[in-house]
């Protein structure tokens, strides 16, 4: 990517994070650190990588994004309001009654939303399922899901993992949002997941640790993804929780799940647009 690339996805992002602050805003609680934490990743993916067609959403041979940490919703609505899946005037109804946006993302609900995420860790299960199919099928797509690692803590991810490896599929590709937080405290002192990057290793994926904030970071490990080798791809992002929004990196420890009032969101919204 040249210097423009960049400077327009960093753009983006902070455009995203403007539209996620907003919806949640509307509704006055939700999921604000762990939707911040992902919006590189997901911005990357949706606006270098991913083949999807927002006029024909169910294409045969898409790519397609499992979200597994569901909570993140918010942001992820944000990217697919944004690539014209939906009208961005339905971010306002998140969480609303009737709304075709619910807190934990629903394939039944909303155009572009490959899967339906429920407990932790089912989501990303489905994903391998979902690779596997498209392997069989030999459609040629590429498979993302994202997890947090704080769900790492999972017994099922790592059912998921030995499978995915075993079965060689080198059409998944797996990011874990290491934000360091879970809705408890901090994943060290929960059930600490350390060393993910040995563990995925010794579970035969092919393994890329990078500042996921940093978009050309993030970029070069997908294209890395790219270059098959009979393994599946865990993307490791090194993250912070509620990113670029000041009261919320401020309180990182507990910013999981919250309220945000509407002087929060408005200093928030005018922060993201650098007043």
């Amino acid at each position: 990517m040249n210097a423009d690339e960049i400077k327009n996805l960093q753009d983006k992002c902070r455009e995203i994070r403007y539209l996620t602050i907003e919806a949640i805003g509307a509704v006055g609680v939700g999921h604000l650190g762990g939707s911040m934490s992902i919006v590189e990743a997901l911005v990357v993916l949706y606006h270098r990588h991913m083949n999807v067609d927002p006029a024909n959403p169910k294409m045969e041979g898409r790519d397609r994004l499992v979200l597994s940490k569901g909570h993140a919703g918010p942001a992820l609505y944000s990217v697919l309001a944004d690539k014209g899946f939906f009208d961005k005037e339905l971010l306002l109804t998140l969480n609303q009654p009737g709304t075709m946006l619910p807190s934990h993302a629903d394939m039944n609900r909303t155009p572009g939303v490959d899967m339906t995420t429920g407990s932790l860790g089912q989501g990303f299960s489905c994903s391998v399922g979902v690779a596997l199919g498209s392997k069989l099928r030999k459609d040629g797509a590429t498979v993302y899901t994202i997890i947090g690692d704080g769900e790492s803590q999972e017994g099922l991810i790592w059912e998921a993992a030995m499978f995915a490896a075993h079965k060689k599929l080198e059409n998944l590709v797996a990011f874990t949002d290491l934000n360091k937080m879970q809705i408890d405290g901090a994943v060290k002192d929960v059930n600490d997941v350390e060393p993910l990057p040995e563990k995925w290793r010794a579970f035969g994926w092919n393994v890329y640790e990078v500042d996921g904030h940093d978009i050309e970071a993030v970029d070069s490990a997908i294209s890395l993804a790219g270059h098959r080798n009979g393994k599946p791809t865990m993307i490791i992002l090194d993250t912070v929780k509620g990113k670029d929004v000041t009261f919320l990196e401020e309180q990182w420890e507990y910013n999981h799940n919250i309220p945000i009032s509407a002087e929060q969101t408005a200093g928030a919204l005018a922060e993201l647009k650098g007043e």
